[in-house]
């Protein structure tokens, strides 16, 4: 018998170059070797043995005409941030995936708190990764920091904003700001803050090994988001070694542990500007978040990810133990 066909619904495009797109992209790559996996937008009844969708409220529809048609065949449902810190309170829709789903995988600590004990018990963790890139041309003269998200209200691009203005007349720091910009109101005030501020740069989006260059090339990454089920971004910072400056949300806690100090409370532009020129001018503390975020890093390795992935997909076929190769589950 053949491997068993695995189809991960994605409702972002591979021209998204977003963390979900390159989430199901990486866990196409990982189960590979044990199954046929296609990656769609939208499940339109091809044969699958499972699904694994991302994305509660964008995705319910695959997951309601897949839960229907197979009630005795897995679905797992990777919760975003969106749908952690949003939809799940208010949506009926993507409280409805929950419901259908057999496994639910949330992708930082603390996201489990976010479910309801019904929910939580078929759910695990299952922390992103990213390959190890590390670069040793970092500027000496300026102290650049990289801030990388589309411009649009989750990712609070208004807030660094607020903060470069902030910065002294005589500051080294540089801000450069990578992200397609999504909302016009926030494009105009991006080109506004790069036209009036020496020290903020709006690169536009780029792709994503540019954008990993910059990440690994940087002093260090500045994430101010609103809302994360577990940033890609700030994982490969991590594995390139670059200290991260982020706000104290639950999906930056969840993947930089409690303990970590380099956060600043959500929204506060004064408490940012005031976080970045400690971190340019305090090489102690410097010194102190790498060695904070150096000891983290083996936890994103991608042999990490893997593994954790493909015992979901063990425990899937389990689940619907009738649909899975001889074989298949000792491997």
């Amino acid at each position: 018998m053949g491997k068993p066909r695995v189809c991960i619904v994605s409702p972002a495009a591979a021209g998204a170059n977003n963390g979900n797109w390159h989430t199901a992209l990486r866990w196409q790559r990982f189960l590979a070797p044990l199954a046929e996996v296609c990656i769609v937008q939208r499940w339109d009844g091809a044969p699958a043995d499972a699904l694994i969708a991302l994305h509660a409220r964008r995705s319910a529809e695959s997951i309601e005409c897949f839960a229907e048609r197979h009630p005795q065949r897995p679905l797992a449902l990777v919760l975003t941030g969106t749908d952690l810190y949003r939809d799940l309170a208010s949506e009926a829709v993507a409280q409805h995936s929950v419901e259908c789903a057999s496994h639910l995988v949330v992708l930082q600590d603390e996201g489990l708190h976010r479910l309801a004990p019904g929910a939580q018990a078929k759910a695990r963790v299952i922390v992103q990764s990213a390959p190890r890139l590390i670069r040793h041309d970092r500027a000496c003269r300026r102290f650049d920091l990289v801030a990388v998200g589309h411009l649009r209200e989750e990712k609070d691009p208004l807030t660094l904003m607020r903060a470069v203005r902030l910065l002294p007349a005589e500051t080294n720091v540089r801000i450069h700001h990578i992200g397609n910009a999504l909302d016009a109101d926030l494009k105009a005030a991006a080109e506004r803050c790069a036209a009036e501020c020496a020290a903020y740069r709006w690169l536009g989006g780029l792709a994503h090994a540019a954008t990993r260059r910059w990440i690994a090339r940087s002093r260090g990454l500045v994430h101010m988001s609103r809302m994360e089920g577990g940033a890609n971004v700030v994982i490969e910072a991590l594995r390139s070694r670059v200290p991260v400056l982020a706000s104290r949300i639950d999906g930056n806690v969840g993947l930089l542990g409690s303990d970590y100090d380099g956060y600043f409370p959500l929204g506060d532009a004064q408490a940012l500007s005031a976080l970045m020129q400690r971190f340019a001018s305090d090489a102690e503390f410097a010194a102190h978040l790498q060695v904070q975020c150096s000891a983290l890093e083996p936890r994103f390795a991608p042999a990490v990810e893997s593994a954790a992935v493909r015992t979901l997909l063990r425990e899937l076929l389990l689940h619907g133990s009738a649909h899975a190769p001889a074989g298949l589950l000792t491997q």
